[in-house]
């Protein structure tokens, strides 16, 4: 039976990461805000370059799966300490 290793983690570096993290989603929530205010999604799909869209919609699909694990893992923990 191969041991089991427990990785260690450095919890200030995490900290850290998701504080940085966490400013450069605001960041990117208030440019999507822009967009969206301004343009229709008819024509964003019609005059952006659909390279630069797909991208975009790669890595907002690419988040929405790590934040709704994150979201499970919460509603986990809490579930265990009723």
């Amino acid at each position: 039976m191969v041991p089991v290793v427990k990785k260690q983690i450095d919890i200030t570096r995490l900290k850290a990461d998701l504080a940085a993290a966490s400013v450069e989603l605001l960041s990117a929530h208030c440019a999507t805000d822009r967009v969206r205010l301004q343009y229709s999604p008819r024509d964003i799909v019609a005059f952006a370059e659909r390279r630069t869209l797909q991208r975009a919609v790669t890595s907002a699909e690419a988040m929405y799966r790590f934040f709704s694990q994150i979201q499970a893992e919460i509603g986990s923990q809490e579930d265990a300490s009723r």
